[in-house]
């Protein structure tokens, strides 16, 4: 039997965490089957974001800064900022044995991504089978956790997830695009640890009448119902 996908919130709209990140948490923190949250490292200063992390926490939450940046220079300033305001793990950026290193010596989960990625905003390239021998290289290398951009990708993106979660035998993130309850379908299809939503609840797709929190609800509810 699958296991059911775990929803990591993001609480960004169009890849940049919302001013009032901290409001909408505060709103939503009660929703109990909702575990897992984050941000981007875009959108809010840092005392905020280290309040949005202590809220978080202080809830009982998994906590997740997603980061898009592609230089060495840049990821390393990333997993400074995830270990500086105590996230759980630092999804996103091109893997850099030093960056690997400092996150490993501060017992920081990493998923970078996979594949070759670049743009803004983002776009995924390479083969199925390029991308899959990527996670397997990062794996022996004692990457354990992924972010893929799956729907970013530059073919296919729901044969590139059906293919990769079925190869890696690794916690795979889905990173973005999942707008639809067809497309939560197909990730409980697919069953990878989990998947991400920001944007789909800012936009309304589940509710469109309804709040950020109507809009999360209904999809808890309907993934609790799976």
């Amino acid at each position: 039997m699958k296991n059911k996908p775990n929803l990591i919130v993001m609480l960004t709209n169009h890849d940049v965490t919302v001013k009032d990140a901290c409001e909408i948490f505060e709103e939503c923190k009660d929703i109990e089957e909702v575990k897992h949250w984050g941000f981007k490292n875009v959108g809010l200063p840092a005392g905020e974001m280290k309040r949005l992390v202590r809220a978080m926490k202080d809830a009982k939450k998994t906590t997740f800064l997603e980061v898009v940046t592609y230089d060495e220079a840049s990821c390393m300033e990333a997993a400074k900022i995830c270990v500086d305001c105590g996230f759980d793990a630092l999804m996103g950026t091109v893997y850099y044995p030093s960056v690997h290193q400092y996150l490993d010596e501060h017992k920081m989960t990493y998923s970078p991504f996979v594949g070759k990625v670049s743009g803004s905003p983002s776009i995924l390239e390479g083969t199925n089978e390029e991308i899959i021998q990527n996670a397997k290289d990062l794996m022996a290398k004692g990457i354990q956790d992924f972010d893929i951009l799956a729907y970013r990708h530059v073919v296919d993106g729901e044969k590139l997830a059906r293919e990769f979660c079925a190869a890696i035998d690794a916690r795979v993130v889905i990173a973005g695009s999942i707008s639809s309850y067809e497309r939560i379908d197909t990730m409980f299809a697919i069953a990878p640890w989990g998947f991400t939503m920001g944007s789909a609840l800012f936009s309304k797709n589940f509710v469109p009448d309804g709040s950020f929190r109507e809009n999360l609800q209904a999809v808890a509810d309907y993934m609790a119902k799976k």
